[in-house]
């Protein structure tokens, strides 16, 4: 039998080596200068809040903030990073404007609309570090299972992003953190039960009197080596237990029944000190005015946690406290229905008014639409401050509290989208499942396609969201025309991405129904309807019909001041700028719009824009430039959780500069992602990727039938780029039908687009079709048209043809000022398989091609390469740090290693050291 309940003293810390090393290492690397993460995980009790108190006495010379986690405070948006933060509020005038808006609208302290929670996420960053800056901080987090999703995200993001700030992160959670897979990625340990010799010198330092040998052997084995259950059994056996005369009782209180164990010891206490407990378990730690409030509420004191003192059930600290995290959990778990109500009552009375509607809802038994009606304004005032998973979960409770059925439904239905604006994919679906059948009318069933499509989109899985998303416009009909509109446009984008893999549907079916519900509205010159609608017509009419529509399209978006995100936009952008070979709307609206997402925050949106915009600077031979915009979306990929997707996205710059192994991998795993998920546009990557590797390494047959496996396909995205490569390969491979079949659609839209990257194509597909006297004309067209453009590579491209047509013909001193231009660019972009080509051909002519040897002694990090490209652009370091999501020390740090590496001592210098490693001089 257990006793009546007694408190285990704190004990001395046993075993954890490992653990205690790696919190060292953490504080070390803070202490130098730098920052550190760590994530403790393990099951209840099994010691992560005794290594944070330890963490804690070793850091006594840095300045220490401590968090928990409180399980009745999931539901508010932010309020554990408020808490968190709200000493260096101070601060907040010194932030960059955006940040400081951004954080002031998550807490409440200005009425600005929300910000995207990234750039809350640095506004946070900024604020720690910059406090961190005067003396070295250690954050200690316990308890992150019950941090609201905002604050969690955003302290994951903070995580992710620190470097040289001075700055530790400490963060312990059971296992899973509860709800919360944002941790994931960060440093982890698991602790598991401590060894059997350590365990037995825990228990045997907590015992007082008799431990028989055999009992403790009981107690390790059955406990599993839990610190906290070995401990509170040491002092709440009974002395004939410990001696082995008495059996032990079973099951021993490990995990659940160590909560029951709390529970049960708190029940032995009066029943005031019973109500305080649960009041303080439901309040958080630091809000003491709320807790003291609703205390006087129910005629309570501080006397009243007197006897919970006495018990070790609390102990006094600054203010008084649960021992441990456990305790308050199994107290707030423990409660009846009724003696919730009860605290929740005294709290409703007593708390702000944002926080009054739960608190009555919480003390409510049963629907009541006027509570409901409360917590349905709350949620408002939640999602003004960003608050989504807040405004979710209120939402979902003001649903159950509502009594008509459709009401209810229409009520989850809103919480469903707030958990998806909030990123909770997991949480949209059963609330969806909850509202469907209850939903009537076409109007709200259309949100809750439209709901269902928009999960399926963002998890990428496009396959069956085209038909999903029609019928859903056949079912409003004449109801809602902005609402059928919006559906098609993400249709006709669903239909894009998936291509021949959509079911149920076809993309052309699909275009036909958005192009003939366009009207052309008068819209502001950011919208991208004009291009969807376009898209749309060029799919359904064919490309006579589209091309005006698209140029038209892209030209209406270089004159807006600002775009936004959509759909997102950047990839319709690639679309139409590939279907038009208009590499300069693309390079033009591409770069709005990373200006645009960097200044809203907007990681997500901000990563597609960058890998779009990779492949314009791939086109202008700048690999370097493509390099850095693929390193920074992997870097805010890795920053914001982003699912990893391996390098596949690299496949493009693998191809150009001859890294095989690279692209076998990046293809094979797009072809993984196609059948798996049904993104059929993968297929048009692989094609033109394995193509162009093969043509530079002279296996024409090979880049044929990878451009044959996709030219069926309406040749949406990235199709019309890939027709001079197939005319090319099917007249080297000797297919002159398929060279024939690609010549036939350059011809019919490379006059309709009229652009030089279009008209450069078309002469030099000529020339080669023609291969008589009258192609040299056309080659010298081709280098001249692809001249006023930035499509580097073509240009050099049609050099390299021209110089071999030349010295087939015997005109070696003409062929090699063609073919010596093509190595000399193909060279020092690294496109070895064309610059090997061209070699070959330079020496044929005999002429000998020095290759140039790149000097590594000044190798910097993709990260340090993109600091130093923006510092020799002039932005100073708080402009880079803005830019990149990370502090201005960090910026410092990597300066520092880039001056190093380069050799210099100012600013000015970077721009020419920059130059001359890259070109090897």
């Amino acid at each position: 039998m257990v006793r009546s309940w007694v408190h285990a003293a704190e004990p001395p810390m046993v075993g954890r080596h490992s653990e205690r090393a790696a919190i060292g290492r953490l504080l070390e690397s803070v202490r130098d200068g730098f920052s550190g993460v760590l994530v403790l995980t393990g099951d209840a009790g099994v010691g992560k809040s005794r290594l944070l108190e330890y963490a804690a006495e070793s850091a006594q010379d840095l300045t220490v903030v401590r968090l928990v986690g409180v399980e009745a405070e999931t539901r508010l948006g932010y309020g554990a990073l408020h808490r968190l933060l709200r000493p260096y509020l101070g601060r907040l005038p010194a932030l960059p404007p955006r940040q400081r808006d951004a954080l002031s609208a998550a807490f409440g302290l200005t009425e600005a609309s929300p910000s995207d929670r990234h750039l809350v996420g640095l506004a946070a960053l900024t604020l720690l570090s910059d406090a961190a800056a005067a003396t070295p901080m250690l954050c200690v987090v316990d308890d992150v299972q019950w941090l609201d999703r905002e604050s969690a995200e955003t302290l994951a993001f903070v995580g992710r992003r620190l470097c040289a700030d001075c700055l530790g992160l400490l963060f312990a959670g059971r296992d899973g953190t509860g709800g919360h897979d944002v941790f994931g990625a960060l440093p982890a340990l698991r602790l598991d039960g401590l060894a059997d010799t350590e365990a037995r010198a825990l228990l045997t330092a907590g015992v007082t009197g008799h431990l028989d040998q055999a009992v403790a052997e009981q107690l390790v084995v059955g406990t599993g080596g839990n610190p906290l259950a070995l401990l509170e059994l040491a002092v709440n056996l009974g002395s004939e237990q410990l001696a082995g005369v008495v059996p032990l009782p079973e099951p021993l209180p490990v995990n659940q029944q160590l909560e029951e164990h709390f529970r049960r010891a708190a029940a032995l206490l009066p029943a005031d000190t019973q109500t305080l407990l649960l009041l303080m378990a439901t309040t958080p730690t630091d809000d003491q005015a709320t807790l003291w409030r609703a205390a006087g509420a129910l005629g309570l004191s501080i006397r009243s946690a007197a006897p919970a003192v006495a018990a070790g059930i609390l102990h006094r600290a600054t203010t008084v406290e649960f021992r441990h995290p456990l305790i308050r959990s199994a107290v707030h778990s423990g409660a009846s229905a009724a003696e919730r109500r009860t605290v929740q009552v005294a709290l409703a009375a007593t708390s702000a008014p944002e926080r009054r509607a739960w608190h009555l809802a919480e003390a409510t038994d049963g629907p009541d639409d006027s509570v409901a009606a409360e917590l349905e304004a709350a949620s408002e005032l939640a999602r003004t401050r960003g608050g989504y998973s807040e405004q979710a979960l209120v939402l979902t409770r003001a649903a159950e509290m509502t009594a008509h059925p459709g009401k209810r439904a229409e009520r989850y239905l809103a919480a469903a989208a707030a958990h998806l604006t909030a990123g909770n994919l997991p949480a949209v679906q059963p609330l969806l499942d909850i509202a469907t059948p209850d939903l009537t009318g076409p109007v709200v069933r259309a949100r809750a396609t439209r709901l269902r499509a928009s999960v399926e989109m963002i998890s990428g899985r496009p396959r069956h969201v085209p038909a999903m998303l029609l019928d859903a416009v056949a079912d409003l009909g004449a109801d809602d025309p902005a609402a059928s509109w919006d559906l098609l446009c993400e249709a006709t984008y669903a239909a894009i991405v998936g291509g021949r893999m959509i079911t149920g549907t076809t993309p052309h079916e699909v275009a036909r129904a958005t192009a003939d519900a366009w009207r052309a509205p008068a819209l502001p010159a950011w919208s991208p309807d004009p291009l969807m609608a376009a898209l749309a017509r060029s799919v359904a009419y064919g490309y006579a019909a589209g091309a005006p529509a698209l140029a038209a399209a892209l030209a209406r978006l270089r004159t807006a001041d600002e775009l936004q995100e959509q759909n997102p936009l950047s990839v319709m952008i690639s679309a139409a700028g590939d279907e038009l070979w208009d590499i300069e709307a693309k390079r033009e609206i591409l770069g709005k719009l990373v200006t645009a997402d960097r200044h809203r925050g907007a990681l997500h949106g901000l990563i597609m824009a960058l890998l779009a915009l990779s492949t314009v600077e791939i086109w202008d031979g700048r690999f370097a430039a493509a390099e850095s915009c693929y390193n920074e979306a992997c870097d805010y990929m890795a920053a914001t959780g982003y699912r990893e997707s391996g390098d596949f996205h690299k496949a493009l710059l693998y191809a150009w500069t001859g890294r095989e192994a690279e692209l076998r991998a990046a293809v094979a795993t797009m072809r993984a992602y196609s059948e798996k998920l049904g993104i059929g546009m993968t297929y048009r990557w692989i094609g033109q990727a394995l193509s162009i590797f093969e043509i530079g390494r002279g296996r024409y047959r090979e880049a044929l039938d990878a451009l044959l496996a996709v030219f069926t396909d309406h040749p949406l995205i990235l199709g019309d780029v890939n027709l001079a490569g197939m005319v090319e390969a099917g007249l080297r491979a000797g297919d002159r039908k398929a060279a024939a079949l690609a010549m036939e659609r350059m011809e019919e839209r490379a006059p309709l687009a009229g652009t030089p990257w279009a008209l450069g194509l078309l002469a030099r597909c000529r020339a080669l079709i023609t291969d008589d006297d009258g192609a040299e004309q056309l080659y010298l067209e081709s280098i001249a048209q692809l001249g006023k453009v930035p499509v580097a590579v073509e240009l050099a491209w049609s050099r390299l043809l021209f110089g071999e047509w030349l010295r087939r013909r015997r005109r070696r001193a003409e062929a090699r000022v063609h073919l010596r231009a093509a190595y000399e660019s193909f060279e020092s972009w690294g496109a070895a398989p064309f610059a090997e080509r061209a070699r070959a051909e330079l020496l044929a002519t005999g002429e000998r091609a020095r290759r140039r040897t790149v000097d590594t002694q000044f190798d910097l990090t993709p990260q340090e390469r993109h600091v130093a490209t923006l510092a020799a652009s002039g932005l100073t370091n708080p402009e880079i740090a803005t830019q990149l999501f990370v502090t201005t020390s960090t910026v410092e740090f990597h300066l520092s290693r880039v001056f190093r590496k380069l050799g210099i001592t100012s600013r000015k210098q970077i721009g020419r050291r920059l130059t001359e490693s890259e070109s090897g001089d």
